[in-house]
């Protein structure tokens, strides 16, 4: 059964924005309220690069982002909804990327399938 689902992506002019939502399971998400060494992040693939961390958010509240990213983009959480969020502003071309939502911690590394967001004009 998938465990994480994104949705969100799409074409976007450079300078506009978008919010990428990330539904958990029910079962993932209550693991990762539980314990706050667990985190669930934003990564990002690109043609040709590395999968890079964008940001990502512990189960305390604690965010951490890339620093591409910063003042631009923001994690956020509802738990009512088991759903982790991705606002991007101020969206650049070299943020086109494949965007995976990820749940991450010991004994458990989860991967949605993935968004992609083209920042074109």
């Amino acid at each position: 059964q998938v465990q994480l689902v994104e949705s969100g992506g799409g074409l976007v002019q450079p300078g506009g924005s978008l919010r990428l939502s990330c539904v958990a399971s029910e079962r993932i998400f209550t693991i990762y309220k539980r314990n706050s060494f667990y985190e669930m992040g934003w990564y990002r693939q690109a043609p040709g690069n590395e999968r890079e961390l964008v940001a990502r958010i512990f189960s305390s509240g604690t965010t951490n982002y890339v620093d591409s990213v910063k003042d631009r983009f923001a994690i956020s959480r509802d738990n009512a909804k088991n759903t982790v969020y991705l606002r991007m502003n101020t969206l650049k071309p070299e943020d086109t990327a494949v965007y995976f939502c990820n749940m991450a911690g010991p004994g458990y590394d989860q991967w949605g399938q993935g968004t992609q967001v083209t920042v074109s004009s």
